[in-house]
This record gives C-alpha cells, sequence and structure tokens, in this order.
C-alpha cells in the first residue's frame, strides 16, 4: 500500500475514533449506552441499521460468493432484501411502542421478561446466553473480515492484521457506546453505498462494458450467468430463507427501539431499503464483473499490488475471492481513492462488529449482573460492566478467528441462523399475538438454537441439505404456538398488549 493511501486510511481511523471520544462524554448511563436515550432520527436509525446488518460481508462475503459461484447466489441478496423491508413494515413500529409501554425496556431480554411478566428471570438469562453465543461467533466472522483486509492492504501476517484490526474496534466502541455505534454507522453506511456504487461502474467501465463482462464471465462458466442453471429448489429455499434471520437478529431491531418516535419509521423505512437494494446491487456486480476483470490482467501487474492469483482450469483467478473488493481498490483508483475505499470495507466491518459488542455487553450488564446479582447497581457501574463485557467478548471472538482460512460467510451464516431462529418467531408472536406465554417463548428459543446447533453441525446435506435457519424458525414457531396454548399469559400481559395496540392506532 502506497503512503498516501495510507495516511487516508490513518485519518479515516482517527475520524471514527474522535466520534467514540465525542460520545464518550455524552454517556452517562445504561440506556445512553445501549440505546442513545431513544433519541435517533430516522436516517441515523436506518443507515445505522443496514451498516451493522451489513457487516463485511457485503463487500467481501457477497461479492466472493458471486465471483466464486456465479449469479445462483444472487437469490440470497433476493431474501435479504425483502426480510429487511418486511422488518421495517412490520416490527420496527410495534417494537418500538411496546417497548417503551413494557417498562421501558432497553434490550431484547429485557422486552421479553417485561412483555411475559417473567418474575423468575429464566427468560432473560437463556435470551442473553443465546445472544453471547452466537454474537461470538458473528464477531469472530468481521474480524476475520478485517485481518483479511490489513492483510492484503498492509502485508501484514494474518494474525497481525487480526489483532490490529480487533483493537481498533474495541476502541471506540469501549468510549462511546450506542451513540458512537450510531452515529460512526452511519458515516459508515454513506461510505459503504457511495463504494459500491463506484466500485463495479469503474470496473465495468474498463472492461468496455456491461457486454463485454457478460461475455468474458460466459466464456469462463456459461453457468455463472443464469440464477437457476445447476441451482436445486432447496439452494433456492434456503438462500431466500436468510430474509427470516432479520426478524431475530438483536443488532438490528434494537435500532428500532432506538428511534426518537414511531412516526419515524416510514422515512427510515425508506431511507434503509433504498440503502439495501442499492448496496446488495452493487456486491453482486462487484463480484461479477470481478470474475471477468481479473481472469484477463496480467499476472505481474496483479502481483505488483500485492494480489495472488492461481490457476483452476486453465482460468487465472485469485487465491481467496472474498478479497476481490479489495483488488478493485488498489488496482482501479488513485491512492488517496483506493484509501478511501478501503476504509469502507473497514466501517463495514466495524460498523458491525461494534453493535455486536455493544448488544452482548448489554446483555452482561443488564441481563445478568444487574438482573441477577447488583439489583441496584448505578448506571455508570453498568457502564463500566459493559465495558469490560466488551472487551472479554472481543477477545473471544478474536481467538475463534485466528484460523486464516475462516471463511466470512460461513460464520455470519451460522449466528445470523442462530439468531433468526432463536429470537425471529417470539420476536413476532409478541408483538402480534396476545395469548403467547412466557413458557411458549422459553421453550421456543431453546428449540429454535438447539436446532440450528444440531442441523447446521450433525444433519446438513443430503435430504437434510437445507439453510439451518428455515427448520429452527419453522420449529420454533410450532413449538411456541403449542406450549401457549397449553396454559395462559401472566396477569398484566393482556392489558398491555391492548394498550400498545392503542397507542399504535393513535
Amino acid at each position: 500500500m502506497g503512503i498516501i493511501t495510507l495516511i487516508t486510511f490513518i485519518v479515516y481511523l482517527s475520524g471514527m475514533l474522535a466520534i467514540g471520544v465525542v460520545m464518550y462524554r455524552m454517556t452517562n448511563n445504561l440506556s445512553d449506552y445501549v440505546l442513545g436515550g431513544r433519541n435517533l432520527g430516522p436516517g441515523v436509525a436506518a443507515l445505522s441499521a443496514g451498516a451493522s446488518d451489513m457487516s463485511g460481508w457485503l463487500l467481501l462475503g457477497l461479492p466472493g460468493a458471486i465471483y466464486a459461484s456465479g449469479m445462483s447466489e444472487a437469490w440470497l441478496g433476493i431474501g435479504l432484501a425483502t426480510g429487511a423491508y418486511l422488518n421495517w413494515q412490520f416490527i420496527a413500529k410495534r417494537l418500538r411502542v411496546y417497548t417503551e409501554v413494557s417498562n421501558n425496556s432497553i434490550t431484547i431480554p429485557d422486552f421479553l421478561e417485561n412483555r411475559f411478566k417473567d418474575t423468575s428471570h429464566v427468560l432473560r438469562v437463556i435470551s442473553a446466553l443465546v445472544i453471547l453465543l452466537f454474537f461470538t461467533f458473528y464477531t469472530s466472522s468481521g474480524m476475520v473480515a478485517g485481518a483479511k483486509l490489513f492483510e492484503a492492504s498492509f502485508g501484514l501476517s494474518y494474525q497481525s492484521a487480526l489483532w490490529i484490526g480487533t483493537i481498533v474496534v474495541v476502541s471506540y466502541t469501549l468510549l462511546g457506546g450506542f451513540l458512537a455505534v450510531a452515529w460512526t454507522d452511519f458515516v459508515q453506511g454513506i461510505l459503504m453505498l457511495l463504494a459500491l456504487i463506484i466500485v463495479p461502474i469503474v470496473a465495468l467501465n474498463q472492461m468496455g462494458g456491461w457486454t463485454e463482462a457478460v461475455q468474458a464471465v460466459g466464456e469462463i462458466e456459461a453457468s455463472h450467468l443464469n440464477m437457476v442453471q445447476g441451482v436445486g429448489l432447496m439452494a433456492i429455499i434456503s438462500s431466500l430463507a436468510w430474509g427470516l434471520g432479520y426478524f431475530g437478529q438483536p443488532h438490528i431491531i434494537v435500532r428500532f427501539m432506538a428511534l426518537r418516535s414511531a412516526k419515524d419509521v416510514p422515512k427510515a423505512r425508506f431511507i434503509g431499503t433504498t440503502w439495501m437494494i442499492l448496496g446488495l446491487y452493487g456486491a453482486i456486480f462487484t463480484g461479477f464483473v470481478g470474475l471477468a476483470f481479473i481472469s484477463t490482467q496480467d499476472v505481474s501487474t496483479l502481483s505488483s499490488f500485492g494480489i495472488q492469483v492461481i490457476t483452476e482450469n486453465g482460468i487465472q483467478m485469485l487465491d481467496d475471492p472474498e478479497k476481490i473488493f479489495i483488488a478493485f481498490s488498489q488496482i482501479l483508483f488513485h491512492p488517496v481513492v483506493a484509501g478511501v475505499l478501503l476504509a469502507a470495507i473497514l466501517s463495514a466491518i466495524m460498523s458491525t462488529i461494534d453493535s455486536q459488542l455493544l448488544v452482548s455487553s448489554s446483555a452482561v450488564a443488564e441481563d445478568f449482573y444487574k438482573a441477577i446479582f447488583r439489583r441496584k447497581a448505578s448506571g455508570k457501574e453498568l457502564v463500566w460492566v459493559g465495558r469490560i463485557a466488551t472487551l472479554f467478548i472481543a477477545l473471544i471472538a478474536a481467538v475463534i478467528a485466528m484460523n486464516p482460512e475462516s471463511s466470512v460467510l460461513e460464520l455470519v451464516s451460522y449466528a445470523w441462523a442462530g439468531f433468526g431462529a432463536a429470537f425471529g418467531p417470539i420476536i413476532i408472536l409478541s408483538l402480534f399475538w396476545r395469548n403467547t406465554t412466557r413458557n411458549g417463548a422459553v421453550a421456543g428459543i431453546i428449540v429454535g438454537a438447539v436446532t440450528v446447533i444440531v442441523w447446521g453441525n450433525y444433519l446438513s446435506g443430503g435430504i437434510f441439505d437445507m439453510y439451518e435457519l428455515l427448520p429452527g424458525f419453522i420449529l420454533n414457531l410450532i413449538v411456541t404456538i403449542v406450549v401457549s396454548m397449553m396454559g395462559e399469559p401472566a396477569s398484566g400481559v393482556k392489558t398491555e398488549f391492548s394498550e400498545t395496540v392503542a397507542k399504535l392506532k393513535e
């Protein structure tokens, strides 16, 4: 990496840390630290939700999947765009209102305990355990992406790159909490979108246009041009099923809770959905054009940029498909622009890791420490417990990420399924069905999480060759409904549900 690119990169990182320092001065209690005092505007909430959602997966994982397997991977993008829209359309407004009615809940486990009047704290603890389990893997995926970025850009060893990236992200999350995360996500979301629009357009121009790119990909592998050729029905269903995961992602739906008003939801939905669709299109075309572009480049030119290639079936390809966006940044752009584009990748990574660490630390502070050990803990005490938890969880995730062969997409896939299957049906039913019970929610969360673990590790392949999120989601939904029908909601649950419905009608 040239000195100009490096300076640009450092300036960007300094700006993100500066936001963390400013927000540190505005963080006085746990509500500020984990929910920003419920004061996010629609633009910040929408871009923060999108940026924390997409992570390094959008700039590394998805382009890499398209690069390696062709347009058949685009089904995943369709599923995600649909799921994101439905999440804003049906969950955002109800959750914003219900969490405030239900004892001003500030975390998902907090809301579930208050919603179901669970005085035993069983539901809160189980929810927090699921969050800590799957977020450790999810955070690890971001650290793998960060390590790949620093490794490819700075020529560092994978291990050194991993720890440098980890230190950068943890630093400003520790400082500023939710406000730092939300505002850095806002900046990062804009940067990510611009990068995903600019890179494929410039690459297409270098190729001579869309027709030339399509022709080149067709000569490499004709099936890469077709979304359905060579793809089974179950594979398509599994890709579309990613959209179900949105209803249960704590780091995304907490943005709904942080909106300053439910009236901001329509505007936020429009901004968020537009961002999502444009970003996904950009990621897909980056991977698609990348396959054609790399195959036509001189090996010595690529090597001069530190880009490693291999030959498969006579075709020149990247040694790691997930580095295609990094390769484009280095080859096609002026060093200053390259620095900004590489910062966009780090933005994607940081914006998700910080959100995940924040939700995990709030689970420790609010749902374990305060709920079980220190009911009268002060706000500042809980903030510091959250910060210590952030550091500890980040260290565990970094250890998991130490394998340089780790795939960003695979780690994201597992964690996404875990949250979608464990929490998705519970969030939907708790908001729309007044008769959902505490026992039903507990049983559903356990069944959903266990199904993902068992299916993903022991049953995938053959007749069970489907994304573990789908069976986990369905079984959770069935179990929660059946168990709920066997009992009655706790006292006050139906009254609170009716109060929420009344507020939604105002």
